[in-house]
């Protein structure tokens, strides 16, 4: 098992270049050029307004059909994908730097018509070798007045402090709703986030980490899974779980922090509760529901800044973005892809779950409540040059060689805005016959 993640290796060689040759200035004469060099399919740069910038790259631009059409490749070895890979990282590193290239000098995101306010810190003068980590805390407040939530943002940006060479970042949540945080319209924030994030200030998309406190807290509890597939780890702060289902955390470390005495909306029994299913969850799978679970006693909805030790416990993780068993189950927003798993979107539909796992050159599928599934794949999980093999519930529905392709390459490193999804080489199956 190779598990070196060759695509952020290759990622990080590719932005060197991009930032030494022209992230290093802030000159409009320099973006404009960069921005006249590359196209992203589906958007318009005719445009040099702001609203060129506006829009979150969506799924929707490919087609979710599962004869999705891609050129054929000629057979493509190993070394051969990756250099592809290559020159496609630095193109899509490029896009990323001109469409948000304004939000990055201005602090402020703007998408759908919403608009964030930013706020972050990192000591520039120090860059890890193996990429700076990114924290993204969530402010309290909620349904208040504006005024209410401008005050928990100001709060948030001094309540943690990771390394100083690590990006914090607090984003001012672009609606004054209870759900301001994980509403259906706040989603493309934190994509958008993480892209600038990897572009225009060196993170390791592999460093991420997503934290909050109170309202920011009930946001952590529904980002965290519903993006499992983004994160090293998560911490919930005196948040309040709702219905949430914790299943998608069993690759994502997860940190449940509440006062004894947070009894408001029951937020100290019911984070009891999840304390309680996350042990069940690890007993039932002990390489999997890594978690930490505190009621400090005798503390109400503040907690006196004990629960600051996250900080430190999310550092020991890092993502895997290939784990080797992976439990998905549909949240209330729905998404067709999820680690390198990816089902069409008319079968989407909340609760439908999935449950797989690889071994050697073996996929096999435990559980699945779609009809159509694709396994995508790359060398960092299997040896393609060798059969794979495909297994539901114990029976073979797949054996064979599996070609690498570099426009499915690309395919997937648009829809997922995520280097380490940029799969080259995938399993359509039909699990209905």
């Amino acid at each position: 098992m190779k598990k070196v993640c060759r695509s952020v290796l290759v990622l990080s060689a590719a932005l060197s270049i991009l930032l030494c040759g022209c992230g290093g200035s802030s000159s409009g004469e320099q973006k404009s050029s960069m921005k006249a060099s590359f196209i992203l399919p589906g958007v318009d740069d005719s445009d040099d307004s702001d609203e060129s910038f506006d829009d979150e790259y969506d799924y929707e631009d490919y087609d979710d059909e599962y004869d999705d059409e891609y050129e054929e490749d000629e057979e493509i070895s190993e070394d051969e994908i990756y250099e592809i890979l290559d020159e496609e990282f630095d193109e899509w590193a490029e896009n990323v730097y001109n469409k948000y290239y304004d939000a990055w000098k201005s602090r402020t995101l703007k998408i759908n018509g919403n608009t964030m306010p930013l706020y972050w810190r990192y000591d520039e003068s120090k860059v890890p070798e193996d990429g700076r980590a990114l924290f993204i805390s969530l402010h309290g407040g909620g349904g208040a007045a504006p005024e209410v939530n401008d005050g928990q943002w100001e709060n948030q940006k001094v309540l943690y402090n990771p390394r100083p060479e690590d990006v914090y970042l607090c984003p001012r949540a672009a609606f004054n709703t209870w759900d301001l945080h994980f509403c259906n319209d706040a989603d493309a924030f934190y994509s958008a986030i993480i892209q600038m994030a990897v572009v225009f200030m060196d993170v390791n998309p592999n460093k991420v980490y997503i934290l909050g406190y109170s309202a920011g807290g009930d946001g952590v509890w529904r980002l965290a899974p519903r993006h499992a597939d983004y994160w090293a780890a998560a911490s919930m702060m005196a948040g309040h779980p709702g219905d949430v289902s914790l299943l998608n955390l069993r690759n994502t470390p997860f940190m449940i922090w509440c006062g004894s005495e947070d009894s408001d909306y029951n937020r100290n029994l019911e984070c009891k509760k999840r304390i309680d299913e996350m042990a069940r969850l690890h007993a039932d799978d002990s390489d999997g529901y890594i978690y930490y679970g505190n009621i400090v006693k005798g503390k109400g909805h503040w907690m006196d800044g004990v629960d600051s030790a996250a900080i430190d416990w999310m550092y020991q993780y890092t993502r895997d973005p290939y784990p080797e068993r992976v439990v998905w189950n549909q949240e209330e927003m729905l998404f067709p892809s999820f680690y390198w798993l990816k089902v069409p979107k008319k079968e989407m539909q909340r609760n439908k779950k999935i449950v797989a796992e690889y071994d050697g050159n073996t996929v096999s599928i435990e559980h699945c409540d779609y009809r159509h599934l694709t396994i995508l794949l790359n060398d960092d999980m299997m040896d393609l040059d060798e059969p794979v093999t495909v297994k539901y519930r114990g029976k073979k529905v797949f054996s064979g060689r599996v070609d690498r392709s570099a426009d499915l390459a690309r395919q997937n490193l648009y829809e997922r805005n995520d280097p380490s999804f940029a799969f080259y080489a995938q399993i359509e199956l039909d699990l209905s016959k």
